[in-house]
């Protein structure tokens, strides 16, 4: 048994002073208020862990590498496919890892991995066919993040088309070569977990979408949706409808379902979501990077639609910067300011549960033992009230991390992976030589 006392710790009612946390193994035993000052102290405010509830861990090679030129969406997406024909397992390995150790360095400890990038560049099968998805697993463990490997569908090129020529390496040829795959992927490390997702309606038919919703035997589904206007548009031109209704019919809606983005909903899309359960994973700082709009996140949790949020191409790795700005956005939208309240914020940067890992995000008796402490001494945060800290904090104030009851980030520094930021620049310069 581990004894650690929060100078301040946000508990499930809110922020409270002295706060003793009993850990046994990877679980909290009791949790204390008002406590005598023992064991291992914390200084500053103790969280229960963000969760990344979406993540391409190789678009981080392109980041500050798009800003030069003004571009599109779509002329953003052919640099990635550039970048994804030059990974192969090794390389994956090695990237992945370092990205993984920059989110547990900025207070994440859980992550769902959208993971497409399945074969050999042409779309060859390596001998072991999950071996891109084992790299991912491998990287997680040895970074100390908790992974929900989201094993993703991707057949077309969109509404009709082909697959390119940098696609051929996200597919399987069939759904249900797909599934069987993907069935197959059993990880063996403590802290990784499965799922299921479909890229997009543009990138899965219709036939083949009650094959993915069959496939996810209660494990998360997750779903890029409504991203861009385009999307509508050449739904309702393949479909008659929306992506949202094309999904409801598809039997893809559900509670364990996320839709990623949600940028452009209608109201009747608002409403299946929430009628069937199905969460919305808000990525800001991607969607604004990419200019992919301000989604209606205030609409769709006053329709009763869970909020979970994520760093997508981690154009930031920052998950102060998303809550933020899941907040802000809707103050520029609206107009108005305290569109969210400090709880609501919490809920949907802690929902652990979107990505398969229910135990994980709250600090209470039997709950996974993941503590993140954020400085409330910094330069930003001096002079802060601790309930509103993570409205100045930076990932640069996350002082320690404790996952799954283990040590992983001390004093700022990573105890797993040695110089994450040297890896990180070794394996993005190689990535994307001239």
């Amino acid at each position: 048994m581990t004894v650690y006392w929060a100078e301040h710790a946000w508990l499930p009612d809110g922020p409270a002073a002295a706060v003793a946390i009993e850990v046994h193994g990877a679980v909290i035993r009791s949790v204390t208020r008002d406590a005598d000052r023992t064991g291992t102290v914390l200084p500053g405010l103790t969280i229960p862990g963000f969760a990344n509830a979406h993540s391409h861990a190789f678009h981080r090679a392109l980041r500050g590498r798009t800003q030069h030129d003004q571009g599109t969406f779509w002329t953003w997406r052919e640099r990635m496919y550039a970048v994804a024909a030059q990974l192969n397992p090794d390389s994956y390995y090695r990237l992945a890892r370092a990205v993984y150790a920059e989110m547990v360095l900025a207070g994440y400890t859980s992550v769902g991995e959208f993971h497409y990038l399945h074969h050999a560049p042409g779309g060859a099968r390596y001998s072991d066919p999950n071996a891109m998805s084992a790299a991912l697993a491998a990287a997680a463990e040895d970074a100390g993040i908790r992974l929900a490997l989201l094993d993703t569908c991707y057949l077309a090129g969109g509404f009709g088309v082909e697959l390119g020529e940098h696609q051929r390496r996200f597919s399987d040829g069939t759904v249900d070569a797909w599934a069987e795959r993907a069935a197959a992927f059993a990880p063996k490390p403590e802290l990784v977990r499965t799922g299921v997702a479909a890229h997009s309606v543009r990138a899965v038919p219709a036939a083949a979408l009650p094959v993915i919703a069959g496939a996810a035997e209660g494990r998360p589904v997750h779903v890029h949706l409504s991203e861009q206007p385009a999307e509508n548009t050449d739904c309702l031109a393949a479909h008659g409808c929306t992506p949202t209704e094309l999904l409801a019919e598809a039997g893809l809606l559900g509670p364990q379902t996320v839709a990623v983005h949600a940028t452009h909903l209608t109201t009747a899309d608002i409403a299946l979501l929430a009628d069937s359960g199905t969460r919305a994973c808000f990525c800001p700082t991607t969607e604004r990077d990419l200019g992919d709009g301000i989604g209606p996140a205030r609409a769709l949790s006053d329709a009763g639609v869970g909020l979970c949020l994520g760093t997508d191409s981690h154009a930031v790795i920052d998950a102060f910067e998303e809550w933020r700005a899941l907040e802000l956005d809707e103050r520029l939208a609206s107009r108005a300011r305290g569109r969210f309240s400090p709880a609501e914020l919490y809920r949907a940067a802690t929902d652990h549960a979107s990505i398969g890992w229910p135990e994980v995000g709250r600090i209470a008796p039997d709950a996974a033992a993941d503590l993140v402490t954020i400085d409330l001494d910094s330069i930003r945060t001096a002079g802060t009230a601790p309930a509103a800290a993570l409205f100045a904090a930076t990932a640069s104030d996350v002082r320690s991390v404790l996952v799954a009851g283990r040590p992983v980030v001390s004093e700022h520094r990573h105890l797993r992976v040695e110089r994450p930021e040297t890896v990180l620049r070794e394996e993005i310069e190689a990535l994307c030589r001239p």
